[in-house]
This record gives C-alpha cells, sequence and structure tokens, in this order.
C-alpha cells in the first residue's frame, strides 16, 4: 500500500513537473516571439539595403549624365570655333587646312560619342523639340514650316539635347 506521505510526495513531483514544463512553454514562446522580432528587424534592414543600393545607382547615372552634359557643353565652342575656321579656308587643301577639318571631325566624333549627335539637316519639317527659328524666308520651293537652311547646327535628340538647331524656316504669304 501507498501511504499518504509518498502519496502527496508524488502529487508534488507532478507539480513540480507542470510547472517546469508550463515555465518551458512560456520561456519557448519568448524565445519565439524574439525571434520573429530579430527575423523582421533583419528583413527590414536588408530591404533598406537594397533600396539604398538601387537609389545610389539611379543617383550616380544621373550625375554620370549630368557630367556628361557639362564636358560636352564645354567642348562645342571649340567645335564651333572649328568649323568656322574650316569655313573659312573655301577651297583651299593645305595641309594646314585638312590638319584642321580631321580635327574638326573627331570634335564631333567625341560629341556624338558623348551621346550628342550633330544635327544640322534641312528640307524637314520645322520640329520645336529639335530647332530653334531665328528667321523666316518667304518661299514657295518648300512646303510651310520647312527648314530653309542650319545657320548653327544642334547636338543631340529628344529629352537628351545640347542645344537645339538655330534655323530659317520657310512661309507662304498668301
Amino acid at each position: 500500500m501507498v501511504s499518504s506521505t509518498e502519496h502527496s510526495k508524488a502529487d508534488e513531483d507532478r507539480d513540480v513537473a507542470g510547472d517546469s514544463s508550463t515555465e518551458a512553454v512560456a520561456s519557448q514562446t519568448d524565445s519565439d516571439a524574439e525571434l520573429a522580432k530579430i527575423e523582421d528587424r533583419w528583413r527590414r534592414a536588408v530591404a533598406d539595403l537594397d533600396n539604398l543600393r538601387k537609389r545610389y545607382a539611379r543617383e550616380l547615372d544621373r550625375e554620370r549624365s549630368a557630367e556628361r552634359s557639362r564636358v560636352a557643353a564645354a567642348w562645342l565652342p571649340v567645335v564651333d570655333n572649328l568649323e568656322r575656321a574650316v569655313a573659312h579656308t573655301g577651297d583651299q587643301s593645305d595641309a594646314v587646312v585638312e590638319g584642321v577639318r580631321s580635327i574638326l571631325g573627331e570634335a564631333l566624333q567625341v560629341l556624338e560619342h558623348l551621346g550628342y549627335p550633330r544635327d544640322a539637316e534641312s528640307g524637314v519639317p520645322f520640329d520645336p523639340q529639335r530647332h530653334e527659328v531665328v528667321g523666316v524666308v518667304e518661299h514657295t520651293d518648300h512646303e510651310p514650316g520647312t527648314v530653309v537652311e542650319v545657320l548653327r547646327p544642334g547636338y543631340g535628340q529628344g529629352s537628351s539635347q545640347l542645344r537645339p538647331a538655330a534655323v530659317v524656316v520657310s512661309r507662304h504669304e498668301g
């Protein structure tokens, strides 16, 4: 037979075991909650880092584009002066003139490489995105609004334009 002291000792052991299992479950729940918080903070930090990388890449592209535009704008007066020099030579073909023509060609290639191709096309319809009207002439040979003459070439295209072409446009009197 089991004595009453043995019986109460068994009950105590069960109660202690029950308390410790309750504590273990509570401790496990606290650990799981803490782990979930840490994991959430880690995921947010990773997302913030990814957003920072993307923003930095966009800013870097924007700065590169702005710097390319500044360099091309600084280069443009040199190209204009070379064009004037070649225009004043007429039909001369000595070595100096050929050298200046060669340098002008290289300068135009640099501008094109920077993303600003030359725009000096006449006989096309006037486009306010590409052209700046500096004169209008009566011209019956061309449709109204046609570029008759390019006085100063433009460089670039679309939203990436260094400067528009200065043009003379035709009109009909009527």
